[in-house]
């Protein structure tokens, strides 16, 4: 343990462990041989209320790589289920331990959990370990979400542990730091539903609104109610994912966050050229996850999960069916009402009118038929500035825009408040997949810059700047099939 005069700045108040015990495991700390600090996130650290000092030391390194405990901490893993690709199984940290749920100055409430640090009784035969190119893939993309101003988890630090970690060959090894609001899931609650009684479901939701949604405690039906805040969550994740065209890669719904951040950064990505089938993931082999299902697929989810707080909105199983599947009718018109919104401002409509779907999917069948870049061709309309070549030299565009024009005039706004508009709707810069991988490559061999330069040009991606167009520049053509991998 860490000598309680060291100002370390960690505030633990562990609540979860005062669920029934079936929810975690205590675990043990499987130290690692060499560990090293490869990136600090200092403002994440910061705003938790802990000492930089402390955590690029030699014990504040400790704690980040599980090698010694902080005070107070409590060091679990936390069981939960889920459906995998549609198949339901039973899951659990494999390689997680939450350090404990760190209280900020403000009075915020953050788990704070390492991602790598060994064997768990949820391990299911995995060494629990990860790797560090992947490691530094999620600081990389859960930081450019951030930046993005889409709820997310995010990365405290990375760690080498001078371990080898054996996959289809020889990596290194690696430690991540997450922090999140919570790591209650939806197979949190498939959990509780599957192998628990009602009693302990129910301790479980009302943890989960006291923790979350506490405006909701003295609600008729708190459980009914908790389920509408959770669809209204993901209606809106999954709207601001479409609109900057990420492609989560494996919406399991042990994958799903209750608070609606998104959660467990595996073969994600951001599309290039933009077409609605778009698939990154080699495992997603029919096309589930596409960036076109994403939808669909967290209505799927929101199912799941509403069927295990069936028990808890009425003792009449049809009463109770009823009155969730009138809940989740609503999600997948909310989810297209906030992405019509949030496509709108990319195109400079400040409040969308009946006609604006149809505008804004004859510029994106333009975009798929000409093969545009996602990104860029937003960013080509708010400056103005149009590439000679593809769909931004046909008759079809000319048509489109001069209805676009006119829809734009009709508003009654000026050209500066349509354009102050688009200019914080549309990134310049997005963590492109050529860009990511270049950074990995260049951190596996020990140069950190060109992650760092990365990171520079994704933390105000709106911002605009000379520095990020660089960043802005599609990948070439030869590098364009690309594919991600679980490999962690």
């Amino acid at each position: 343990m860490i000598d309680k005069n060291i100002q370390t700045g960690f505030n633990f108040d562990n609540s979860y462990i005062n669920l029934p015990k079936e929810f975690y495991r205590h675990v043990n700390l499987k130290p690692v041989k060499s560990p090293k600090l490869v990136i600090l996130n200092n403002n994440l650290a910061s705003s938790l209320g802990l000492s930089l000092e402390f955590l690029k030391s030699p014990k504040g390194i400790s704690i980040l790589s599980g090698n010694t405990k902080a005070d107070d901490g409590a060091y679990i893993s936390q069981a939960y289920a889920g459906h995998q690709f549609g198949h339901f199984t039973m899951l659990g940290d494999g390689r997680a331990l939450l350090i404990g749920e760190q209280i900020t100055p403000s009075n915020q409430r953050f788990d704070i959990q390492l991602k790598g640090s060994g064997r768990t009784p949820f391990s299911r035969g995995g060494d629990g370990r990860a790797v560090l190119g992947p490691m530094l893939r999620e600081y990389i993309i859960s930081e450019a979400m951030h930046g993005l101003k889409i709820p997310t988890t995010r990365s405290l630090s990375v760690i080498s542990t001078g371990e080898d970690v054996y996959r289809e060959e020889i990596k290194q090894g690696a430690i991540l730091t997450r922090v999140a609001s919570s790591h209650i899931r939806f197979g949190t609650f498939e959990f509780a539903s599957y192998f628990l009684d009602k009693d302990k479901l129910k301790q479980l939701a009302d943890y989960t609104i006291k923790r979350h949604f506490p405006f909701i405690s003295d609600e008729q039906n708190k459980y009914v109610s908790l389920l509408e805040e959770v669809i209204k969550l993901q209606a809106s994740l999954v709207a601001k994912w479409q609109c900057v065209g990420f492609i989560h890669g494996v919406l399991n719904t042990d994958n799903m966050s209750i608070c609606g951040e998104t959660i467990d950064y595996g073969p994600c990505a951001f599309m290039d050229t933009y077409d609605p089938k778009t698939v990154f993931s080699s495992i997603d082999t029919e096309g589930r996850y596409s960036y076109q299902n994403q939808i669909a697929m967290v209505s799927w989810n929101l199912c799941r999960f509403a069927e295990t707080l069936l028990p808890l909105i009425s003792d009449d199983e049809d009463m109770a069916i009823d009155i969730a599947q009138d809940c989740l009718a609503k999600f997948t018109d909310l989810a297209i009402s906030n992405l019509i919104l949030g496509m709108c401002s990319k195109i400079g409509i400040f409040e969308p009118d009946s006609n604006d779907e149809s505008l804004l999917n004859g510029l994106l069948d333009m975009m798929k038929k000409y093969k545009e870049d996602y990104t860029n061709t937003f960013l080509a309309l708010t400056f103005k500035d149009f590439p000679k070549s593809g769909m931004f030299v046909t008759d079809e565009f000319s048509i489109w825009y001069k209805k676009y024009q006119d829809r734009i005039k009709s508003q009654g706004k000026s050209k500066e408040e349509v354009f102050n508009l688009m200019e914080n709707s549309n990134p310049a810069v997005i963590p492109r997949n050529h860009r990511v991988e270049e950074a990995l490559a260049a951190a596996e061999n020990g140069d950190f810059s060109v992650m760092n330069n990365l990171l520079k040009a994704l933390a105000n991606p709106f911002e605009h700047s000379d520095f990020q167009k660089e960043y802005s520049k599609p990948a070439p053509k030869s590098q364009c099939d690309y594919k991600t991998y679980c490999g962690t």
